[in-house]
């Protein structure tokens, strides 16, 4: 009995401002494909600018899912974006189209590909106030070097200043008395992915990094920052985290001038360009890698074809 074919998900990985979302677009209009975005920070209202969120033009009419789904006070954790998204895509391909996902999260397209079967460990409040208070003593970064100690695995995905997720490690492996990198039990992914990467140079891509700031200092993002403040959203969200929002917020507050603020964001950004590198490696053999040239949307198309011809 010869065992059913799964269905494909074309995966469109790569680092921040490396050009994702204009090829996706481009990729799903010559392919009759609609987008799932798996960037965290697309998921919330009110956060366009500092986000890069496509507007409706640069959409091309192509549907987008999972953008602008909650605000910013809203919890969304991984095992909440990989139920959604599984949703979403399910209904896509029995539309009879085919699903891309696309962006630079690595923890949801990974949990998405590699079908992690995340542990339904409910938040202990008590835990992650204790958790949060002994971080206030150490600091960030102390708290962080005990996750390394206890669990090198899982704190190589996770940037030292997302106190966040370090506490949310830590909380589930004193819950647990399991390593929380061994919590995420991989199962087998229900669809069949094709993995394509796009790369530039790092001397381009932060190049490109910085021209991305200045183009959204440009179109208002201390005013869109100024405004979710004026909404009544606390600096001290883990959204509100974010790069780009952070450090604006500091800025607003008088804590920081607004070159220092400027300084901040490109640094922080290269920084996460570097740490997105470890979800996303070159020598991945299940990602075929393309260079940024004026024939490559063709180039990675008549991949995607090939391959899904092969599936057939």
């Amino acid at each position: 009995m010869t065992e059913k074919r799964k269905d494909p998900l074309i995966v469109i990985v790569g680092p921040t401002a490396v050009g994702k979302t204009s090829v996706s677009i481009e990729l799903a209009a010559r392919l009759n494909g609609e987008i799932v975005s798996a960037d965290s920070r697309l998921l919330y209202r009110h956060m366009d600018i500092g986000t890069a969120k496509p507007t409706e033009e640069e959409m091309s009419g192509i549907p987008h899912y999972l953008v602008d789904v909650a605000d910013p006070d809203e919890r969304w954790n991984l095992a909440i974006y990989q139920r959604e998204a599984y949703k979403i895509i399910n209904d896509i391909l029995e539309r009879e189209k085919i699903p891309f996902l696309v962006g630079g999260t690595g923890q949801y397209i990974r949990a998405i590909i590699e079908g992690w079967n995340i542990p339904p460990q409910r938040p202990d409040y008590k835990l992650r106030e204790a958790l949060e208070k002994w971080a206030e003593r150490i600091g960030a970064k102390g708290l962080y070097e005990r996750l390394k100690f206890i669990d090198p695995e899982a704190a190589e995905k996770i940037d030292y200043r997302n106190l966040r997720r370090t506490i949310r490690a830590l909380e589930v492996i004193f819950k647990t008395g399991e390593r929380f990198s061994d919590l995420r039990r991989k199962q087998e992914c229900p669809y069949d992915p094709i993995i394509l990467g796009i790369e530039r140079s790092r001397e381009e891509l932060y190049e490109r990094v910085d021209q991305r700031i200045e183009k959204m200092l440009g179109e208002g993002l201390v005013e869109e920052v100024r405004n979710l403040l004026n909404k009544g959203y606390s600096p001290d969200l883990s959204t509100m985290s974010a790069i780009g929002y952070g450090e604006i917020f500091k800025y607003l507050q008088g804590e920081i001038t607004y070159d220092e603020a400027v300084n901040l964001i490109k640094r922080n950004t290269r920084t996460f360009v570097r740490r997105q590198a470890n979800w996303f490696k070159p020598d991945d053999p299940r990602i075929k890698w393309f260079s940024v040239s004026p024939e490559m949307v063709g180039e990675m198309e008549l991949w995607i074809r090939s391959q899904l011809n092969d599936k057939k």
